[in-house]
């Protein structure tokens, strides 16, 4: 992500430094018979333009309450240009965001592209309207992953009375019970000890973080359940974006969206090689047919009802909608 990042900020910058190079004037050669002139001043150019950018981590690093939600504070308040961050810190703001959280609401990655990429993702962007923030891309964390050292879980009858960490999350909370789990929120540096320990039974994340916390040497199992799809999103300050020049703003948007799918691209690219990791590891991993998976999603229809109206049913309507029009 970091790199994402980086390769990004030189895209942006190289092109406002570029903008700046392109407005000198051309010289023009002399006459060979004229004397030549003293070499004429160049034009004084535009000063380079710091963009502070905050590499927000996701909400398992152990510094996320400490440094995602102030990052997105401060460009909020202008005190930062930009940060890449999880939906969650923006939820109070913007409601429209917790539509994302609903349990297998986006079923795979087609869907996924479709959201971000379509009017709907578009939706949910202009809710930040008049709030200190833009939405520039949709990045990727990714599908959400069962794991723990009990059984291989297949069904929900499998997860009652499992202790699941989970993020400190209302929807998330609220479908972990609904399936008969125990969800226990606790921070991300303490889950590896509290597995190791028994202290809790499992976690859930995406593949790329089962795999690098190495977490298959606590857990014995893991379970393709997907049952969450969460995005990063990258921000950009109202306050700096009311000082570009419609040529800037148009870089800025281009970059965002090819660094986007650059970083969708790896992702997914990760989570496919590092199944194959795990089972090399010794986790067994269990993957859900249709109707095992329907099941799971028939048993947290009741979140959908607890928060539809502080999300907005229309738009989880037209959510549901475009996911089974990209199918």
């Amino acid at each position: 992500m970091k790199r994402l990042l980086a390769i990004l900020l030189v895209v942006m910058m190289a092109a406002v430094l570029l903008t700046g190079c392109l407005s000198s004037n051309p010289t023009v050669a002399p006459a060979p018979e004229v004397k030549k002139e003293e070499p004429k001043a160049e034009a004084p150019k535009e000063p380079a333009k710091i963009i502070k950018i905050s590499n927000g981590v996701n909400e398992q690093h152990p510094a996320y309450i400490g440094c995602d939600v102030k990052a997105t504070q401060d460009v909020r308040m202008g005190n930062l240009e930009m940060v890449v961050t999880s939906a969650s810190p923006i939820t109070g703001l913007a409601s429209a965001f917790m539509a994302f959280d609903l349990p297998f609401i986006i079923p795979n990655e087609k869907a996924a592209d479709a959201i971000f990429d379509g009017p709907v993702g578009k939706k949910i962007a202009s809710s930040l309207e008049g709030k200190g923030l833009r939405l520039l891309a949709y990045y990727e964390n990714g599908f959400r992953q069962l794991t723990n050292s009990k059984l291989a879980v297949k069904s929900p009858a499998d997860v009652k009375g499992l202790k699941i960490r989970t993020m400190e999350n209302p929807i998330h909370l609220a479908a972990w019970k609904a399936l008969g789990a125990n969800p226990t929120p606790m921070p991300f540096s303490e889950v590896f000890t509290a597995m190791q320990q028994h202290t809790i039974d499992g976690q859930e994340n995406p593949i790329p973080t089962i795999y690098l916390q190495k977490f298959f040497e606590v857990q014995k199992h893991v379970s393709l359940t997907g049952h969450v799809y969460g995005p990063h999103i990258m921000l950009i300050s109202d306050q700096l974006w009311a000082e570009l020049s419609a040529d800037d703003k148009k870089i800025f948007e281009e970059a965002a969206y090819e660094s986007a799918l650059l970083n969708r691209k790896t992702n997914r690219e990760m989570s496919r090689d590092y199944i194959a990791e795990l089972k090399k590891a010794g986790m067994e991993v269990t993957e859900l047919s249709p109707e095992q998976q329907k099941a799971f999603q028939d048993a947290v229809q009741p979140v959908y009802t607890e928060f539809q109206d502080k999300i907005g049913k229309d738009l989880i309507d037209e959510f549901m909608a475009a996911v089974k029009a990209a199918q």
